[in-house]
């Protein structure tokens, strides 16, 4: 039997059979596709045109809602005598889903954010009998409120139809859709009575949009372009209609109580609660005004808005909203927390009288010191069950749903957080990421009613987000060792025994974070600003990734063509780097601390001089990895100078400062070529400097000089001023080769 015949067989077993048992709510039956089942069949037929282009034709595709008769997706596959083959699905995306699923596990195919694998074999693969692929999960969400300034704030079309496609071959059927709504509110606050100045000093710039709408910053940033309205809701329209042409429902914005302050001249009586700072800001951009939402007010600033949203926008009758996001609300109350949401609801049903609130459920994780069980269900408890999905938003480490009692009857979405900042860094929680939903699927009294992926940055990890995704159409937990064997064969196309090794090896180590309440910031000193209070704990064996990072060099020569392995090369040679940092990091501070000048000046000159040039060097040799690209994409938004200088500051300071004085520094750092060279390896080298110099002198270190002086050197990077290549330079294995010739051995040393 060959390789490829045997994946097929354990694929018809593992897909075929599945549990129906799930949590039905009758309050959610009228959320269903709009477009006809031809419009969805129309845009899966499209999709496989730009994924295979002249061998699309080979696949025959019908959408047929009928083969569904519970709302869970279902898609069937079958062989015709000519090689073809027919997918029927009860939805675009379930049909989408099911012909991914044949690519993966028939074809070896693969499609990433990271490049694609699609060397399809000749002719087709034949299915004996019927292979049928279906979900117990009504709805797999995708996207989190901050995913769209780390990641997609820049993006065009182009890049938001790759996303699009993405999330249908990954069996997305309800997404965010928040682009554009910035355009909708400027219409409401001028017909509220906001002048222009009002409202340009209520918007923060594009790259702080996210915490604009949930109430933690204003005007930072800003102010936004008129042509940033335009653009933004014209994407908006060709989001909407191409998300919903695939049979998706996507999930729109509707009021959280964050007013301007000028509301505050028109309605001087309004009952506003003015915050106390957020995240290390001052109130010169934070402390935002909160309109109560029992006051009058509220009903008519959130209908106002929601109708427009409708209008412009349609309806599939989910919309979110979050109130209290990282914010303490005024009273512990729980009359007061039932009628806060009792009012934002109605806020939504004055308008649509369908509608469906779907909540974050971060608040509760993040502020649990207010948020106990009791203000939980009266919060959840002020709408009717069923009309509120909640979204367990970070479910593979701090689970809500298991001491909420299943968040006290309302439905909700157990949903992998995975990243923060959209930081660069291997990591991922496999063991918890397996078992989580199928442990919050027979909770006792469960109201489980989807699976979610809510990263803060997306565009890393990929190998996390297949699996989320893949689990969703699965009834048992998978054998991770056989999963990541064969997602290393369809990722490269290659059935080399070491790719497969590597991959098991990076699956039970780095991958595999067990570490209790760990949130995924890469602490790494590398992204961090120097001192001699760094993190250098880890949550794995770095000996497993140096065996990985052996095992991929050696497989290299041969798969150098392939767009996916070139990714994956530079990104375990980075991921290596980052750990050899630590350790270099270790030995500047013990050589400072012993007085020792010679090794100070060794060690700090190996990094300086070597490991961080080679790294930069490393990561401008991958499109993947590159600042020009970020810095491009905003400035190409731009209609002049002015703005593409004011959407330059946006793009630069989110990496770094995150603040006007680094407010949240390095929160979303990136390991990017460009950034690596003018930011971190110039802070690194004023940090052994200054080192060296207090050595010399006798004077100790003071790290709070050193924070003045390095500030500039941050604030510096911002201005520079400095075009990045948007192209990459160099040859990724000549590069990584020579990196594991220098620094294999050293690594070995270091365990």
């Amino acid at each position: 039997m060959s390789p490829r015949s045997g994946c097929s067989m354990v694929v018809v077993v593992v897909f075929c059979l599945f549990v129906t048992a799930y949590c039905k709510f009758s309050t959610l039956d009228h959320i269903k596709p709009k477009a006809s089942d031809k419009t969805q069949g129309r845009a899966v037929v499209e999709l496989l045109k730009r994924l295979l282009r002249n061998r699309s034709t080979e696949f025959i595709v019908s959408v047929n809602r009928s083969l569904s008769n519970d709302s869970l997706d279902v898609c069937e596959l079958r062989s015709t005598k000519n090689n073809k083959i027919v997918a029927t699905g009860s939805s675009g995306v379930a049909v989408t889903t099911g012909i991914y699923n044949y690519l993966k596990y028939f074809c070896n195919c693969h499609v990433s954010w990271s490049g694609d694998q699609l060397d399809l074999p000749r002719p087709l693969p034949k299915l004996t009998g019927v292979l049928r692929i279906n979900t117990q999960h009504r709805f797999r969400y995708y996207q989190n409120v901050c995913t769209f300034s780390y990641s997609s704030v820049w993006w065009d079309w182009t890049r938001w139809e790759r996303e699009i496609d993405w999330m249908a071959l990954n069996g997305i059927n309800l997404p965010l859709a928040f682009t554009g709504q910035e355009a909708l509110w400027q219409e409401v606050y001028r017909a509220l009575g906001l002048n222009q100045s009002e409202i340009e000093e209520f918007f923060s710039g594009p790259a702080f949009l996210a915490w604009n709408r949930m109430g933690n910053v204003f005007q930072f940033g800003g102010p936004l372009p008129q042509s940033w309205h335009v653009n933004q809701l014209y994407l908006q329209f060709k989001i909407l209609e191409r998300m919903r042409s695939f049979g998706m429902i996507p999930v729109l914005p509707a009021f959280s109580g964050n007013i301007p302050m000028g509301i505050l001249r028109l309605y001087p009586e309004a009952n506003v609660t003015r915050l106390g700072p957020w995240a290390h800001f001052n109130c010169s951009f934070s402390c935002s005004y909160i309109l109560d939402p029992r006051d009058p007010l509220f009903l008519q600033i959130g209908s106002l808005y929601l109708s427009q949203v409708v209008k412009q926008f349609g309806t599939d009758h989910i919309y979110n909203t979050d109130t209290f996001n990282e914010m303490t609300p005024p009273s512990s109350d729980l009359t007061y927390l039932s009628a806060v949401s009792r009012s934002v609801f109605a806020s939504m049903t004055a308008v649509d009288p369908k509608a469906v609130w779907l909540m974050q459920g971060w608040l509760f994780f993040s502020d649990a010191a207010f948020w106990k069980p009791p203000q939980i269900q009266a919060l959840l408890h002020g709408v009717p069950l069923g009309r509120m999905i909640v979204l367990d938003l970070f479910a593979e480490t701090e689970p809500i749903f298991s001491y909420t009692e299943s968040f006290y009857g309302q439905p909700f979405i157990w949903c992998m957080l995975q990243n923060f900042g959209g930081n660069s860094g291997f990591f991922g929680t496999v063991e918890s990421m397996n078992s989580g939903p199928f442990k919050a699927l027979h909770f006792p009294n469960s109201t489980l009613v989807g699976i979610g992926m809510t990263p803060e940055g997306i565009e890393q990890n990929p190998v996390m987000f297949e699996l989320m995704s893949e689990l969703a159409w699965r009834k048992e937990p998978v054998n991770l060792s056989k999963w990541v064997s064969l997602y290393a064969i369809r990722r490269y196309g290659s059935m080399q025994d070491n790719l497969a090794a590597a991959w098991r090896l990076l699956f039970a180590s780095v991958y595999n974070c067990t570490v209790p309440h760990y949130r995924n910031h890469n602490h790494s000193p590398l992204v961090r600003r120097p001192s001699f209070h760094m993190n250098s704990d880890r949550w794995y064996d770095p000996a497993d990734l140096y065996k990985a990072w052996k095992l991929i060099i050696e497989a290299a020569p041969a798969l150098m063509s392939k767009e996916t392995f070139r990714y994956d090369l530079v990104d375990v040679t980075r991921q290596v780097l980052q750990v050899l940092t630590t350790s270099f990091y270790q030995d500047i501070a013990d050589a400072f601390r012993t007085q020792n000048l010679p090794e100070l000046l060794t060690a700090g000159g190996v990094l300086l001089y070597d490991l961080l040039p080679e790294l930069n060097r490393l990561l401008s040799s991958d499109r993947n990895f590159l600042l020009g690209t970020w810095l491009e994409r905003a400035r190409s938004l731009a209609l002049n100078e002015k703005e593409a200088q004011l959407y330059d500051m946006n793009a630069r300071n989110q990496l770094t400062l995150w603040g006007p004085s680094g407010e949240i520094l390095d929160y979303a750092s990136k390991e990017w070529g460009g950034l690596m060279e003018d930011y971190y390896a110039q802070r690194w080298g004023l940090f052994v400097q200054t080192l060296v110099e207090c050595l010399d002198s006798g004077r100790p270190f003071k790290q709070d000089t050193f924070n003045q002086a390095v500030f500039q050197v941050e604030k510096g990077f911002i201005y520079n001023g400095r075009r990045y290549p948007t192209k990459p330079q160099g040859d990724s294995y000549e590069i990584a080769r020579r990196i594991f010739l220098k620094y294999y051995p050293q690594a070995l040393k270091r365990l």
